[in-house]
């Protein structure tokens, strides 16, 4: 395979990874509910590492309980989690398998806050609730982003002491740093709002607190949307950054000591454009009502999940804007931001067929792909590609149910076509996450 680009390893300043597919942050809620990290999340990883995959960048890890998207993820806020991690890291290197860990401050997206969060709304840029769930925020004080700053530092040390090969800062799909960056979301009137510059001093002083506690020789990510595209669902909001805008903030951030930029795209999650593909409305229908706590439109959300008749305003909405090509629904933007900037970059989107995975490395979009669902439904994608196949005999159809599902069921594919309508095969597949116990 020496002269399949695929297979050529992928050198960054800090670190080399054996090929150019990695593991994009995907996640469900296996752990302790106080964010101590279980054996099912070791066995989740381990599946994607024992696939052939070249680094995993892990889904989501808190850097703080109020930061937390939902319960029951394991998080990085205390020097005592440090050696789960360093088990995950030595599990996925068993594989010759590197592992980034993904530093994360869901902000005002927060789905379930849990009940230590219950009695604070959610930090933000601002104080305005998100446009679909109606996530209650506040616009964080000088104070607060002093100590989230900080909190991201510590992060990134407890990672490198953990063992781990690198960090990544999800500044994108509407967490945290995405609610600075937004022209779309962040109305502030001081040093952090405004102009493009301002709105990214945010981002800039993580960065500059990563490298401050993991020094100059540790590897350093980041992950942005390249175009916000906020309106995309509620056509009555603002549009956001453009890629014109992200191209410039990818310059900055190769110039604060990134050693690759991440290439993904919304201000929200979910989005229409991420991820693309279909909305099960009957799944959604059974496992968003853990949601109607959360938000001030969450019960709307529900209802037009719920009811035949509602249905159609909601889908009209969603898919108003999708695009009709699913694979590589990033590439293009990827490729005006590689032309930018030196180091780097790995793009999210759909990937799943070999040729266009060759094709988008070879002609520069990009260095590599982070695939998710696609390795959701089979984790030996990367073997598959080794045998010489262009795609899976049973591949990922983007339906989107192992994402619905992800708010209150293990994280699996539940695309019951792919077992052949056997459920309980379907079942048994899924519950696989928790063996070893």
């Amino acid at each position: 395979m020496g002269a399949d680009i695929i297979f050529e390893p992928l050198k960054f300043r800090n670190l080399t990874v054996k090929n150019r597919i990695f593991r994009s942050n995907i996640s469900g809620r296996f752990d302790y509910y106080n964010g101590v990290g279980t054996q099912a999340r070791i066995n989740w990883e381990e599946k994607f590492a024992r696939g052939g995959v070249g680094a995993i960048i892990s889904s989501h890890v808190p850097i703080s309980i109020r930061g937390r998207i939902l319960p029951n993820y394991a998080v990085i806020d205390n020097d005592d989690k440090i050696p789960f991690w360093r088990r995950v890291g030595e599990k996925v290197h068993e594989y010759d398998c590197k592992y980034i860990m993904q530093l994360s401050h869901g902000g005002r997206q927060r789905d379930v806050g849990g009940v230590e969060n219950s009695f604070n709304k959610a930090l933000s840029s601002t104080n305005h609730t998100d446009s679909f769930h109606g996530l209650l925020c506040q616009a964080m004080t000088k104070d607060e982003i002093k100590m989230v700053v900080q909190q991201f530092g510590d992060a990134a040390r407890r990672a490198r002491e953990a063992g781990l090969d690198g960090v990544e800062l999800h500044a994108c799909n509407g967490y945290l740093i995405n609610q600075f960056l937004s022209s779309g979301i962040n109305n502030r009137k001081d040093e952090y709002g405004g102009s493009l510059e301002n709105r990214t001093r945010f981002l800039l002083e993580i960065m500059k607190a990563v490298r401050k506690e993991v020094g100059d020789d540790f590897h350093f990510q980041v992950k942005i949307s390249a175009v916000d595209h906020n309106n995309a669902l509620a056509f009555w909001e603002k549009k956001g950054n453009t890629l014109e805008d992200s191209i410039q903030v990818s310059k900055w951030v190769e110039a604060a000591g990134a050693d690759a930029i991440h290439v993904s795209y919304g201000s929200t999650f979910p989005h229409p454009w991420n991820p693309p593909g279909a909305f099960p409305m009957d799944h959604a229908a059974r496992t968003y009502g853990g949601m109607i706590p959360s938000g001030v439109y969450s019960f709307r959300n529900f209802l037009l999940f719920r009811y035949r008749l509602l249905r159609p305003i909601f889908k009209f909405l969603w898919y108003r804007t999708q695009p009709d090509e699913i694979e590589g629904i990033n590439a293009d933007e990827a490729q005006a931001i590689k032309k930018n900037v030196s180091v780097p970059v790995l793009v999210t989107g759909g990937f799943q067929t070999a040729s266009f995975i060759r094709k988008c490395i070879s002609e520069g979009y990009c260095d590599g792909v982070a695939i998710a669902r696609p390795l959701v439904a089979n984790n030996d994608l990367v073997k598959i590609y080794a045998s010489g196949k262009d795609l899976p005999d049973k591949p990922c159809t983007y339906c989107n149910k192992c994402l619905i599902h992800a708010i209150s069921d293990p994280l699996g594919c539940y695309e019951l076509s792919r077992y052949d309508g056997d459920y309980d095969r379907m079942i048994r597949e899924i519950m696989t996450v928790f063996t070893p116990a």
